[in-house]
């Protein structure tokens, strides 16, 4: 009996690799989320158990800097003074994969550096507070963070690239300090332009709201889809997310319906080598609108 001919791929299996060679690839990426400053969106341990997030923020330490007693508020959630109790719901967190960073800043607060000097004070006092250091008072209790998120929106723009340099030294120390930073979406950003240009930020979410040059409005996707390719151009971060506000009453603008973000926006973004996922703010307007439940399995 004469043997088989070799088999041949159909054409249309060649046709699919051949406009996927032209397409590239598309990545898939994890959903950040502020948590802190809304009594009503749940623990943080609640939060993490939902499955939803891979990258929590605890928002803010609102006041540091020029000589001050650093202060952090989670409203709702712990006073001014601390919550060493939270300590349990962090490690519970990390015990899921779940990287937990203290933010800095925010839209209200009294932040500034002043110098250089005072960045490194900032920086140590991060470490022994808040990371793999040792003090007496830390705030959170003895949980170690992942790293330190900057989101600064005040003050003074000096300094943030020398803390972001003093922070990353202590990686060397054995436990890596993740960092990462929310710059608002007009390139580049005023506060932490200097900063992201040290090349040592891990994750950076840009926000994409509240800023009407690179954002979604009314149908049209073009400026932050533009946006979004100056930023991963420009910036030497291996994760860049798309940061959005998770309801219309999150932002004052730049609210994206979710089969918008998941049909037209994602599939562009995901393009790009450097896409880690989105970034939401916050959860507790998530859970009013389960944003996140909308788009999770597009992310």
């Amino acid at each position: 009996m004469p043997s088989p001919p070799p088999s041949t791929p159909s054409l249309s299996l060649l046709l699919l690799l051949f406009t996927s060679s032209l397409i590239g690839v598309s990545h898939g990426g994890g959903i950040a989320i502020y948590w802190g400053q809304n009594g009503n969106e749940g623990t943080l341990t609640s939060t993490c158990a939902t499955g939803k997030y891979a990258y929590v923020n605890l928002a803010f330490l609102y006041k540091f800097g020029g000589g001050q007693t650093p202060q952090i508020d989670l409203a709702g959630h712990c006073t001014s003074g601390g919550c060493t109790s939270i300590s349990n719901d962090i490690r519970s967190c990390q015990n899921q994969g779940i990287k937990v960073m203290l933010s800095l800043g925010g839209g209200a607060g009294n932040y500034s550096l002043v110098s250089q000097a005072d960045a490194r004070n900032v920086a140590d006092y991060l470490w022994n507070n808040f990371l793999g250091g040792t003090s007496s008072s830390r705030p959170l209790g003895d949980a170690v963070l992942d790293g330190i998120d900057f989101d600064i929106e005040l003050g003074s723009p000096n300094y943030w690239d020398d803390l972001a340099r003093y922070l990353s030294d202590y990686s060397k120390q054995g436990k890596k300090v993740y960092l990462t930073a929310a710059p608002q979406c007009p390139y580049p950003d005023s506060y932490l332009g200097a900063a992201l240009n040290t090349g040592l930020f891990d994750y950076v979410w840009v926000q994409f709201y509240n800023n009407l040059p690179c954002q979604y409005n009314s149908g049209d996707i073009s400026k932050l889809t533009s946006s979004w390719s100056n930023w991963v151009a420009s910036i030497n971060a291996e994760n860049m997310f798309l940061g959005l506000p998770a309801s219309t009453e999150a932002a004052g603008s730049g609210y994206v319906p979710p089969n918008v973000l998941t049909s037209q926006i994602l599939p562009v973004i995901k393009m790009s080598a450097k896409y880690g996922g989105v970034m939401l703010w916050s959860k507790y307007y998530d859970d009013k609108n389960g944003y996140s439940d909308s788009i999770k399995s597009s992310v």
